[in-house]
């Protein structure tokens, strides 16, 4: 018999907050750590794995752990409110990030230009069109996978994000004409563009490993090869092509214009050139 997974109610909990299923693994995941550090949920134990936390991983994956420690002292407080009554107002405070001052693994629009036009000269479409939706929509990895064929004739689709709000997902006119196209070779009528083998739509895990290795087929640096790296691209051509950061925080589906203020910075090659331009005296 298939022992139950004492993480099941905490991850039934995250599903009715709406949260991504990748982030619902990966809070999971985070908590089974701090369960197989420390049985005991004490203050104390808290503290500690903190501590361990710090010791082993950058900040942002210390912080990444810590959210999700919170959200599980969220859930035993709402869930076993007698209990863990001493956790009520408790979390764990997370570590400061420094602010990165340039951006140098975000693909270049040369080398995204290349892979896009390599992938298309050798017949493997469907990583071009992965490539070409998460740059010209701006789409996390996540929401590409969404993307289905009916979505191609509205030039849009709708995704609930975190807070149960609908987030539209707008994609251009000329990409959803090139992509129909493909769809109608391909004899798929209907149903989600980006299957896998098994004809299930295919992981970010699968995406992510693919594009490092046509990055490495074509010499392309790999660590700015990754999904994320795309939705970055698109984030910065449309800055050059249209400086509205509120608009383009809306399209990102960022709650905040803090969180879309860090594609207003440069590489450190971008500002090098700035600077040789600039500085004549």
């Amino acid at each position: 018999m298939k022992k139950k997974d004492p993480l099941n109610n905490f991850q039934e909990y995250l599903k009715n907050k709406n949260l991504a299923p990748n982030t619902i693994s990966t809070y999971s995941g985070s908590v089974r750590l701090f369960l197989s550090l420390y049985p005991d949920i004490t203050l104390r134990n808290l503290k500690k794995y903190r501590g361990v936390l710090i010791s082993r991983y950058k900040p942002a994956t210390v912080n990444q752990r810590i959210h999700a420690i919170n959200n599980y002292i969220r859930f035993l407080t709402e869930t076993r409110e007698e209990e863990f009554l001493f956790l009520k107002n408790y979390r764990l405070s997370t570590v400061k990030v420094q602010q990165k001052r340039f951006q140098d693994d975000t693909i270049s629009n040369k080398d995204y230009e290349l892979l896009k036009c390599r992938l298309k000269a050798d017949g493997n479409d469907f990583w071009y069109f992965v490539v070409h939706f998460l740059a010209a929509t701006g789409v996390r990895v996540s929401e590409l996978t969404k993307i289905k064929v009916e979505h191609l004739s509205h030039g849009y689709l709708d995704l609930y994000s975190k807070g149960c709000k609908i987030r539209r997902i707008y994609l251009p006119d000329f990409l959803c004409e090139e992509a129909l196209e493909w769809c109608s070779r391909r004899e798929l009528r209907s149903g989600f563009l980006f299957l896998n083998r098994r004809g299930t739509p295919i992981s970010s895990r699968g995406i992510h490993s693919q594009l490092k290795h046509y990055a490495l087929q074509y010499g392309i640096n790999p660590d700015t090869v990754y999904p994320h790296s795309f939705r970055h691209r698109f984030a910065k051509n449309f800055l050059a092509k249209f400086n509205d950061i509120a608009l383009l925080a809306d399209l990102m589906g960022h709650g905040s214009i803090e969180t879309t203020r860090i594609y207003l910075t440069c590489s450190s090659r971008e500002q090098q050139k700035l600077l040789d331009k600039i500085i004549t005296w």
